[in-house]
């Protein structure tokens, strides 16, 4: 079983973001009871973030609704929060005075409900060197008010620079089947070579791998996706062939296409020596939960027929919109 901050996860971990980060996010039990089926699978691996939503709402106020309900499930979960963005922002800002703004106003609104097992700053700083930023993060795992430190969508370079000031205990950063850069930039290999567990968010492509969305029509009125470089109306027909092949493979195994892909990624730490990859799908209601924990079991016919599809496929568009695009992998 894979290891956070020293605690057993299971292989398959749970995204929040889509429980908050929604024009209008679902009743807060509709929520409760998806958190709670995908810690009854074993889904004890946790990831939210202090701008999944408003500052009204986001991911810490639900986290602190769903320990109040459930206090005894806090020592069960290890949970990992982004933050580190100026407020009201989508910008880094990786000085002393924000760091410690972002991860004390996450630790308020868990109120000592639940620990703070992880924190990572959402994108590197230009401004501010990584070795400083980890060095602040640090000052709280010193005082006992954190347990350790994650990074997320940084590159080999900045995981090393910021190993030698602190042992890193999770690295964050998009793989699935249309986003393979860290299997192939040297992310991955140098997490494994460091011990790093890497947490490998939306493995479910932000829910084109899924199948559910044939045509841009199908994406719902409030998706933030709408407009991003891989959903617009030029490039949206090209991608949605990748899911086409997948969906070949799926049929044949009896199972979706989501369990290709979330199975997909658990195969690459099997099969390609990357050490632990962690996939955290999203979702927010039991039954798509309890889809995404039944990965498909994937045999090297399966992977070559797979890694074909890849050699041929190439998606159209960036993974994120220009204005954070120049942020990832930095």
């Amino acid at each position: 079983m894979p290891k956070l901050v020293g605690k057993e996860v299971g292989p398959i971990g749970f995204g929040l973001m889509g429980l908050t980060w929604r024009a209008k996010p679902q009743p807060a039990e509709k929520s409760i009871e998806a958190m709670k089926t995908a810690l009854s699978l074993g889904a004890n691996a946790w990831n939210g973030g202090e701008f999944y939503g408003t500052p009204e709402y986001n991911s810490l106020h639900l986290l602190n609704q769903y320990f109040t309900k459930y206090p005894e499930d806090a020592d069960k979960v290890v949970l990992s929060i982004k933050g580190g963005a100026k407020p009201g922002q989508v910008a880094p800002d990786g000085s002393r005075e924000n760091v410690r703004r972002s991860i004390d106003e996450c630790l308020k609104l868990l109120d000592g409900k639940k620990s703070l097992d992880l924190f990572e700053c959402a994108r590197v700083d230009p401004n501010t060197r990584i070795e400083d930023t980890i060095s602040y993060i640090a000052e709280y795992v010193k005082e006992g008010k954190l347990g350790g430190i994650s990074l997320s969508e940084v590159s080999a370079k900045s995981i090393r620079r910021a190993h030698k000031v602190h042992p890193i205990s999770a690295v964050e950063v998009e793989i699935s089947l249309w986003a393979t850069e860290p299997l192939e930039n040297g992310i991955a290999t140098t997490c494994a070579e460091l011990g790093i567990p890497v947490i490998a968010y939306s493995p479910l492509g932000r829910g084109l791998l899924t199948g559910h969305w044939k045509t841009l029509d199908d994406l719902p009125e409030d998706s933030p996706l709408r407009g991003w470089p891989r959903f617009t109306p030029e490039s949206f027909p090209e991608n949605v062939k990748l899911v086409e092949q997948v969906e070949k493979i799926a049929q044949k195994k009896g199972v979706t296409p989501a369990q290709i892909a979330v199975g997909w990624v658990l195969a690459q730490s099997r099969n390609n020596g990357f050490g632990d990859l962690i996939p955290i799908p999203g979702a927010t209601t039991p039954e798509r939960i309890k889809e995404n924990m039944q990965a498909a079991q994937l045999d090297s016919d399966d992977l070559a027929a797979l890694g074909k599809i890849l050699q041929n496929f190439t998606p159209v568009g960036g993974r994120y919109p220009d204005f954070i695009a120049h942020l990832s992998h930095a």
